[in-house]
């Protein structure tokens, strides 16, 4: 299967390509062109929307717009085409374009919700909707389709000179802003246009009144999943399951109901990790790197992991193995518009503090802007979910797909506690580890608890252990 085809030597067709991972299908989120709209090569023509991720597709050809093949808000599956494009318009008339594509994409009507039944959390998808076709192979010939897996992996298209240089999220948010890239001037490296650059090119043509707030909300939110809207009176509104909710649900319910199971607790005094945390963020040794109590957690975490690697392992269950990793790739659930996901640190392992740190808050800021990729949740071995921000104690969380443990932090507070025969205010909080029994024993878990325990109350452990 390519991702384009030629059905003469006018007309080229655009397929739904193969975003990695394993992925059969994408929902269309939005079309940015029309049938009778000049593309150019590299343009993105629309968005769309994985079970793990929003990705914009560029087209590898030069145009017109001929037909579109699906409205948005249609899941395709890939391998089909979704776009034709006139390569040579004006050498004759064209064919007609079917009756769909005479006219601008519609809305399709929303099919009535099928039956779902009670499962341990919450309620799963029905089973139809569970099954997924063969993945086909994907050959990807020449440059032009090189450039349209870059796009998506977010590492940028590889494009003409003469266009500007900018990833598909500055692009939106040009759109967005109505800025032609061709007038910004580009500050990033290579003249890669950023951001900032697009922002300031906005700036003196902002409206006076009520675009500052505009301009301000746009780079640091995500084009969010529409919610339907209750009607005046009703007592019920009904949300189509799909794309990054569908995952989340299927992902869940497999999980659950795959793996045995066990979550153990333990509360502790993080007085000296917090005392460890004022004292990093004055260290000219970490300036730049965002130090918060996560950090040091995960860097616990990983110790303990040195100490017991027979957790950081997965059950395979066709082959009846367990496969332990010798590395490590720590994921952090991160909660975003789209609903949960789950991007990871690689080799995190083989990481100092100062790289941890800075690993740790791009990946926060990519998933926060929504341009988290395939890619970066691919691979993870073990998870840590930080339930704190919301002010709850822990909670007993559900082991990430393929991953045999993941690890609840709750809030840190303030508490009456026990410390050298007083009882004293210090910072308190309770961990919570969840692991996969068919591999992880209750001494190994309890094990791995109680040393990222020891680490958090003496951090001096994390030299003494390393």
């Amino acid at each position: 299967m390519t991702t384009m085809t030629e059905t003469s030597a006018r007309f080229r067709e655009f397929k739904m390509p193969d975003v990695g991972e394993g992925l059969t299908e994408a929902e269309i989120l939005k079309w940015f062109v029309q049938p009778g709209d000049t593309v150019t090569d590299g343009q993105v023509v629309c968005e769309v929307e994985t079970a793990k991720a929003a990705v914009e597709l560029p087209i590898p050809f030069d145009g017109v717009v001929h037909e579109l093949r699906f409205p948005e808000g249609t899941t395709v599956d890939v391998g089909e085409v979704i776009i034709a494009v006139d390569v040579a318009p004006g050498s004759g008339d064209a064919p007609a374009a079917p009756e769909a594509a005479r006219e601008p994409v519609r809305q399709p009507e929303p099919e009535a919700p099928k039956a779902r039944q009670p499962v341990l959390v919450g309620y799963g998808v029905s089973e139809a909707s569970t099954k997924r076709r063969a993945r086909k192979a994907v050959e990807v010939p020449g440059p032009a389709a090189a450039a349209i897996q870059a796009e998506m992996n977010g590492h940028g298209a590889v494009v003409p000179e003469s266009r500007p240089l900018a990833k598909p999220p500055v692009r939106k948010l040009a759109k967005d802003l109505g800025i032609d890239l061709a007038t910004v001037t580009p500050t990033g490296d290579g003249g890669v246009i950023t951001r900032e650059d697009v922002h300031a090119a906005a700036a003196p043509v902002a409206a006076p009144a009520e675009a500052p707030a505009r301009t301000e909300a746009a780079p640091s939110a995500p084009v969010a999943v529409p919610v339907a809207q209750p009607t005046a009176g009703a007592r019920e509104t009904r949300v189509p399951v799909k794309g990054v909710r569908k995952a989340i649900a299927q992902a869940m319910v497999g999980s659950a109901f795959t793996a045995p199971h066990v979550t153990e607790f333990v509360t502790l005094d993080v007085t000296r990790t917090m005392k460890l945390v004022a004292e990093l963020k004055e260290d000219k040794d970490m300036a730049g790197v965002r130090v918060n109590p996560l950090l040091i957690i995960a860097k616990a975490l990983l110790v303990a992991i040195k100490r017991h690697p027979e957790i950081n392992a997965a059950w395979d269950e066709a082959n009846q193995e367990i496969v332990q990793k010798h590395y490590v790739n720590l994921g952090i659930a991160a909660a975003t518009p789209r609903g949960l996901i789950v991007p990871n640190i690689k080799d995190a392992h083989d990481k100092t503090l100062p790289q941890l740190g800075e690993a740790l808050g791009e990946l926060v800021s990519t998933a926060r802007e929504g341009r988290t990729s395939p890619a970066a949740m691919a691979g993870g071995t073990v998870t840590i979910t930080n339930v704190g921000v919301f002010g709850v104690d822990t909670g007993t969380p559900i082991l990430n797909p393929g991953e045999s443990a993941i690890l609840a932090v709750g809030a840190i507070k303030l508490q009456p506690w026990v410390h050298k025969g007083k009882v004293k205010p210090r910072q308190v909080t309770t961990l919570a580890l969840s692991f996969d029994h068919r591999l992880v024993d209750g001494e190994l878990g309890s094990k791995v608890l109680a040393d990222v325990a020891a680490i958090l109350e003496q951090p001096k452990r994390l030299i003494t252990w390393a």
